[in-house]
């Protein structure tokens, strides 16, 4: 691709000229020279800035015979990369001339400026960080600095004086955003070429690996503005490894760093190339007990978890942790960190007791070591308090989060970021307790503060927004979810892109308010495009793809298309088997999923099958009392009332019923759904009184603790105004379903599944009072 340097008009040129140098000269010899000079701006420009700084001993006349020399040396140059060079179409003569003269004359003037120019030009050409550049005469941008007040304030002066003589010679501009400087891509281009030939080429990318590594910051989300800053920059280092041995340890250093930026944006594969060699280079030049070297394995490790890819993460964080034990103890800091997280790895394999004993031994350690107060024994509380919560332990959980959140507050304050969490964390224990109106109190806090003290657009922020989102949704505010939702989104879309996976996690979230609204079409769609998405960015086999597929096969379902949702859940489970092991949570969840589908096209069989396969896999695996292993019986109970087998299903309801009291309370949503299931029960054996009794005590209880406009209190009202009718308690059963009727065309539209199901036998009611059929709701499990 040529590149065209352009050039102005005569008069354009002269004004330029004229303006630069701030008098009026020898009109002739400045037409002389701006002809000599092609009429290029960039050439015109330095060689007026030239002439204006140099003043009075250099005249345009002068400046015309110093010019004429230098053009004899350029052959050189000129000649050097010339494939290069071609690029620039006009760079052959003014330009490379022009900036010759003015460098020439810097290394005369100011060596120091003329190191400051090199050590730039290996920076890409616009958005230069100064504070990258200050040790460009030092040799050792890693060297402590010097605590003497002077020695730094003088050397911050040198690379204030050497900028402005660049900047007066005008090879290097300020930009519009303080601390960040640019030059033209030509000008970049010369030094270089000039570098390659006269000077040290190895010096100058040495200095720029020294200063990469040990600017490039963090990768967390703080430091985003400025990973952005340097990306540019580094981008072209990161696949060509040095020479030198010094040079590979700085590299390897930068590329441990960034490989946990790009982990933040969610590029895992890129991620994992970077780091991959990292781990390579350190191991060859430090040995794989090296500390350093421990670290870029461990940030291996997390792109493999973050791709899903559980085993290959579980086996490296495996040797990072025994070899942390065996050179660095089990109390340095770096062994805990990867004991945790190896149990982390362990939780996301659905092994809840392995991660619970590992994460145990580190918040004992980090007790004895750290305190109770300190931030990383506070973190590794929550840890295991999260493992309490997938093993259903719900009470423990919330014992633990509170006094994480407790003493976060005594200790960091409210408004710590790590205090936020905390009282986050606290919230979901409530949520999962069935306990919204707390939750739903503590999230709106912690959303208010995370506004005012981490902004919006902060990742901590947007959690905060989902999670508030979800409580709304439980709540059966499906509107007020919807909007936290999109707005949720649309800010990830801005600040992540469209394919960073917590984007599509948020259009998935979107999409499950719009199934639980029985928008069907509009869930589907959603779902479709992050499934797409997720197959391309994430793989086929990433949990998070087959998460996708599972939702998109749930609405099928909705839609009674049965055929496709059977097809996707069984690729699914098929898939889920595979790669996350046959009793892992979420495959035992596609088989029930799978089970539910074959229950609603009439092959009980299949279903119950499937039912008690998954029921005996949970009570083995997570316990009888586990809240998964409850609704695997619940699903079966359902498998076996609709077959008519009502004493099974009654058997089993009456003990997941006792359980959920006993284990959640006899106040959770979870505890009054198997109520109402048993209620169902009795109505399907003719025993209308027991279920009244049942239907009756449900429905009040979900009006005190839900609200009396909640989809679930309003699925009472209905099944309690169908027995009812069937006691002949007409005025009752006639009022009661109008009430429902009312309030679900309020709460959920017209339109919605429910809402049409009470209208429709609302309208067979008024026309007669004969017996209805009623539809038995199938338990379905997500």
């Amino acid at each position: 691709m040529i590149l065209r340097v352009p050039t102005m008009e005569e008069a354009q040129a002269l004004q330029l000229f004229q303006k630069k140098i701030g008098r009026d000269d020898n009109e002739a010899a400045l037409l002389r020279l701006i002809n000599t000079l092609d009429y290029v701006p960039l050439a015109i420009n330095q060689a007026a800035a030239y002439i204006y700084r140099r003043s009075p001993r250099v005249t345009v006349k002068s400046y015309l015979e110093e010019f004429r020399n230098s053009e004899e040396r350029k052959g050189t140059l000129l000649r050097r990369d010339s494939g290069d060079i071609r690029r620039y179409e006009g760079v052959s003569n003014s330009v490379v001339v022009t900036w010759q003269v003015t460098f020439e004359q810097i290394q005369r003037e100011q060596p120091r400026a003329a190191n400051l120019l090199s050590l730039m030009s290996y920076f890409q050409a616009q958005n230069i960080p100064d504070y990258m550049l200050h040790d460009y005469n030092t040799g050792n941008i890693g060297a402590k600095e010097s605590d003497d007040k002077d020695g730094k304030t003088s050397n911050n002066e040198d690379f204030e004086d050497d900028l402005d003589v660049l900047r007066g010679y005008s090879l290097v501009t300020m930009t519009t955003t303080p601390g960040l400087l640019e030059m033209h891509s030509l000008v970049q281009f010369c030094t270089k070429v000039w570098i390659s030939e006269f000077g040290s080429t190895d010096q100058w990318k040495t200095l720029f690996l020294q200063s990469a590594s040990e600017h490039f910051p963090s990768g967390e989300f703080e430091t985003w503005q400025q990973c952005q800053t340097l990306m540019p920059h580094i981008q072209p280092f990161l696949d060509k490894q040095p020479l030198e041995e010094r040079d590979q340890l700085e590299w390897s250093k930068l590329l441990t760093n960034v490989s946990w930026y790009l982990v933040m944006l969610g590029d895992y594969s890129r991620a994992e190339i970077v780091v991959q060699d990292a781990v390579r280079i350190r191991t060859e030049r430090l040995g794989k007990e090296h500390p350093s070297t421990l670290s870029s394995m461990n940030n291996l490790a997390s792109t493999y978890s973050n791709q899903g890819r559980w085993k290959e993460a579980e086996e490296l964080q495996l040797r990072v942790m025994e070899t942390s034990l065996r050179v660095l103890g089990e109390e340095h800091p770096s062994t805990m960190t990867s004991m945790a997280n190896l149990a982390s790895t362990f939780w996301s394999e659905g092994r809840w007791k392995a991660a619970e004993e590992l994460f145990v031994r580190v918040m004992e350690t980090r007790k004895r070591v750290l305190g109770e107060e300190h931030p990383s024994m506070l973190t590794s509380m929550a840890n295991l308090a999260s493992t309490y919560v997938n093993q259903g332990r719900w009470k423990e959980a919330e014992e633990l989060n509170v006094r994480v959140m407790e003493t976060s507050l005594s200790v960091l304050g409210e408004e710590h970021p790590d205090t936020l969490t905390s009282i986050d964390n606290l919230a979901s224990t409530y949520s999962n307790q069935g306990r919204w109106k707390e939750a739903e109190e503590l999230q709106l806090r912690v959303m208010e503060t995370s506004l005012r003290v981490l902004g919006e657009e902060h990742p901590d922020t947007q959690t905060s927004i989902a999670n508030l989102a979800s409580t709304y949704g439980n709540q059966g505010r499906w509107k007020e979810a919807e909007e936290l939702e999109v707005q949720v989104m649309e800010m990830k879309k801005r600040v992540l892109g469209d394919k960073h996976p917590d984007t599509l996690t948020s259009m998935a979230n979107l999409a499950s308010t719009f199934w639980s609204e029985g928008r069907w079409k509009a869930a589907e769609e959603l779902f479709v495009r992050v499934m797409e998405t997720r197959k391309r960015v994430l793989g086929e086999e990433h949990p998070d793809t087959l998460t996708s597929m599972a939702n998109l096969a749930s609405t099928y379902r909705n839609q009674g298309r049965w055929k496709e949702a059977e097809e996707l859940f069984v690729r699914v489970m098929e898939t889920r088997k595979t790669v996350l092991g046959e009793e892992h949570p979420s495959t035992l969840t596609s088989m029930a999923n799978l089970a539910s589908t074959y229950g609603i096209q009439g092959r009980w069989k299949e279903a119950e099958e499937l039912f008690v396969r998954v029921m005996e896999m949970e009570k083995r695996v997570l316990g009888e009392e586990h809240p998964s292993t409850l609704t695997s019986m619940a699903n079966l109970a359902s498998t076996y009332s609709i077959q008519g087998r009502w004493k099974e299903a009654k058997e089993l309801e009456v003990w997941v019923m006792e359980t959920r009291k006993t284990v959640l309370g006899e106040e959770h949503p979870s505890t009054l759904t198997s109520m109402a299931n048993l209620a169902s029960t009795f109505w399907s054996e003719g025993r209308w009184k027991a279920a009244e009794e049942l239907f009756v005590r449900v429905m009040e209880t979900r009006k005190t603790v839900l609200g009396e406009e909640h989809p679930d209190t309003l699925t009472s009202m209905h099944n309690l105004a169908f027995t009812w009718k069937d006691l002949e308690q007409w005025e009752d059963a006639m009022q009661l379903l109008q009430d429902c009727v009312r309030r679900r065309e309020n709460v959920l539209g017209v339109d919605h599944p429910e809402t049409k199901s009470s209208a429709s036998a609302l309208s067979d009611w008024e026309l007669d009072f004969g017996e209805t059929s009623r539809e038995v709701s199938y338990a379905l499990r997500y």
